[in-house]
């Protein structure tokens, strides 16, 4: 079976798989059903394919020839635990790892349903355990700082670019859309003349309808009225300086002029605005479900990392200010 799903990138098909020819032919049937059944972004296509590259080399030198099928289905969990502690030996961190694994089991259950054998080894691993980081959310007054186009008023650039670094960024805040989001919207999907919900399409191609508050309306309508660009309806929304897609580098730059124009800390980039508008509306009240929602999370629990961040603050508060809190 070959590749032939146009949702898996020519960068992937340009990965050199190792292994034997068996191998890499169901290598290459599992990446595109991945593509096409699955319906998993062309990033992550590649990610898994590289993670499955890294891993057959691996075999390779140490099962001393190019694993087949059978050598793959044929391994022991002390095999597995040899590549993941020589992945931790260059550097790898958890998170990565566990990327790799869930790749690598994927991999297993694709050779199991092509009726290969049992891959046992596979699901005898340990996850490895991850640490998840606290969302770092701005102020309310820096996030609207940020988004505000007279921020950044005596900046060299064009006023119509200015507006439309504001607009984006206040989708990000007012609206919580991730940057590719954002960018993604047509301009047929524009938050104009009285619309007040803009459609999104996020991770694994699910789409969601996101209400937009008039601030961000005026901010969408003020970028264009004043972008030199004639835009169809079916093309971007937003548009870089000649015209094309928005880069969402061009942003990410942008954010940090303004980190140094208000003294802010690394960690304020575009991400840390859809990380504030959910602290933000959790601490004014909002539910946590419809809070999840808005994002577009998949989970609950990704949600209710906000929830230990709101909790953090509190702390950090009280022991500021409350003279018990400095009684030692």
């Amino acid at each position: 079976m070959g590749l032939m799903s146009s949702s898996v990138t020519q960068k992937t098909l340009d990965l050199v798989l190792p292994g034997a020819e068996d191998t890499r032919r169901e290598a290459m049937a599992w990446l595109a059903a991945l593509a096409k059944e699955r319906r998993l972004s062309p990033k992550t296509v590649e990610a898994y394919a590289r993670d499955l590259r890294q891993f057959l080399a691996f075999l390779t030198g140490h099962l001393g020839e190019p694993p087949g099928i059978k050598g793959v289905l044929g391994l022991k969990p002390m095999d597995i635990r040899a590549f993941l502690a020589a992945r931790r030996m260059d550097a790898v961190g958890s998170r990565s790892l566990m990327r790799q694994l869930a790749a690598l089991r994927s991999f297993a259950r694709h050779l199991e349903r092509e009726g290969h054998g049992t891959a046992s080894a596979f699901a005898a691993i340990r996850t490895p355990k991850v640490e998840k980081n606290l969302p770092r959310p701005l102020s309310a007054s820096s996030a609207v700082a940020v988004t505000d186009a007279e921020t950044r008023a005596g900046d060299d650039r064009k006023p119509w670019i200015l507006a439309r670094d504001a607009a984006v960024l206040s989708l990000l805040y007012g609206a919580g859309l991730r940057i590719s989001e954002a960018l993604g919207l047509q301009r047929r999907d524009a938050p104009v003349n009285g619309l007040d919900t803009v459609t999104v399409t996020g991770k694994g191609g699910k789409m969601r309808s996101v209400p937009v508050i008039p601030a961000i309306q005026r901010a969408v309508e003020a970028y264009l009225a004043l972008c030199p660009y004639a835009i169809p309806p079916e093309g971007p929304l937003f548009v870089g300086a000649r015209g094309g897609p928005l880069s969402p580098r061009i942003i990410q730059l942008a954010v940090e002029e303004l980190r140094g124009a208000l003294g802010l800390p690394d960690s304020a980039t575009p991400h840390a605005l859809r990380h504030s508008f959910a602290t933000h509306l959790l601490a004014r009240g909002g539910d946590l479900r419809g809070i999840q929602e808005l994002l577009g999370h998949a989970s609950l629990s990704t949600t209710q990392l906000y929830t230990k961040v709101d909790a953090a603050r509190l702390m950090d508060a009280f022991n500021a200010a409350h003279p018990r809190a400095r009684m030692r």
